[in-house]
């Protein structure tokens, strides 16, 4: 999967609340007068830009992803006639039962069906083999 300039900008907006605590950190540390040597000022920013690195390896798959709720989830479902679609009738869809609209022809009992789109509690469908 490639990353887009867009993908990045979603990353850097999504660490920035960890930059923001770091540099509280540090401004307190300069505060108080605590010192930090070089080595632990290296490992830090070394601990960060691994933490971004990894973020990114797990983040930016997750924007790519299909939808899987609601009626965009149920888009491209297939689901199976149990009262004739004359135009409207009702289909099966992973165990519940919908009321559902024949987009083309009449479909019979027991055939399977593609959804094409959700309209409030209807489902618009095609025969699967179309």
């Amino acid at each position: 999967m490639k990353s887009t300039i867009k993908d990045w900008l979603k990353v850097i907006l999504l660490l920035l609340d960890e930059v923001a605590v770091g540099g509280l950190i540090l401004f307190a540390l300069w505060f108080f007068g605590i010192g930090i040597t070089l080595p632990v000022v290296i490992i830090i920013i070394l601990l960060i830009t691994l933490y971004a690195f990894i973020s990114h390896k797990v983040i930016i798959p997750s924007f790519h992803k299909k939808k899987v709720t609601g009626s965009e989830g149920m888009v491209g479902l297939e689901g199976e006639v149990i009262e004739p679609l004359t135009p409207i009738g009702v289909v099966r869809v992973k165990g519940e039962y919908w009321k559902a609209k024949s987009v083309a022809e009449d479909i019979t009992a027991g055939e399977d069906v593609e959804i094409l789109r959700v309209d409030g509690l209807m489902l618009a469908v095609k025969p699967k083999n179309q």
